[in-house]
């Protein structure tokens, strides 16, 4: 998946975001930095100080005069933009960019302009489409690396989606007869407490009581947790409600 995507600077002017762009890259997985007419002397020590130990994109990070050389390794090109662009270049959504960088056998070139005027049309002239980020229609100019960030989040997400649901089904919700134990257990409790005030309303605050704890979907760790809870409330010693 790294090796699928590039990011291509174009006339950055400060070094610091320079660094800050290769160490978002490096937190998520990307390695191919591409610079296009810096504005300052690149590689500079500014830049490898922000990037925070990435010294290793810093110092194999490409240098090209031009945009048309910095695109040429890749199939397509995506340029960000923070305004709508009156040009004929298709202007794709945060959903459509999910589904073309799915596509396999392609290399994805992810393009940024300089600091202070973001692409000129003659750059974007040279992408497939224009992305826009979200922001508020008040405020709408992100950082260029916290641009670049959140591409590489964006990117990082879809090809791990799998693996985060893999991680997350490994942790098995408990039975429902567990969780009934658990909810009758604190009703009895709740019961001998006086709590279901007045005695009109018991059914429906027990009922609360079930949907509050049935939609938390909670593990068994969770459920013993809960136990104990309710044992220490009621001052006796911690007895096991759940069945092991």
């Amino acid at each position: 998946m790294k090796n699928k995507f590039g990011f291509i600077l174009v006339k950055p002017q400060l070094g610091e975001n320079i660094g800050a762009c290769a160490r978002s890259m490096k937190n998520f997985g990307f390695s191919k930095l591409y610079i296009v007419d810096p504005k300052i002397n690149f590689p500079n020590n500014k830049a490898k100080a922000t990037s925070v130990g990435a010294y290793d994109i810093i110092n194999k990070a490409k240098v090209f005069k031009k945009v048309d050389k910095a695109v040429n390794p890749f199939n397509i090109v995506i340029s960000l933009s923070a305004r709508r662009r009156d040009i004929n270049k298709k202007h794709i959504s945060i959903k459509e960019f999910r589904t073309i960088i799915k596509k396999k056998n392609i290399k994805v070139g992810l393009m940024f302009g300089p600091e202070a005027s973001g692409l000129s049309n003659q750059d974007v002239s040279f992408a497939n489409y224009i992305l826009q980020i979200p922001t508020s229609s008040k405020f709408k100019s992100l950082n260029l690396s916290h641009s670049l960030t959140i591409i590489c989040y964006e990117i990082f997400k879809v090809f791990n989606e799998k693996k985060i649901q893999k991680k997350n089904s490994n942790l098995k919700i408990s039975s429902k007869s567990k969780i009934s134990s658990i909810v009758l257990h604190l009703s009895n409790l709740l019961e001998k407490k006086d709590f279901f005030k007045p005695k009109e309303k018991r059914h429906s605050m027990i009922l609360n009581i079930n949907n509050l704890i049935y939609r938390l979907q909670p593990n068994d760790k969770e459920l013993r947790i809960l136990a104990s809870i309710i044992s220490t409330l009621n001052k006796k010693k911690r007895q096991t409600i759940i069945d092991k």
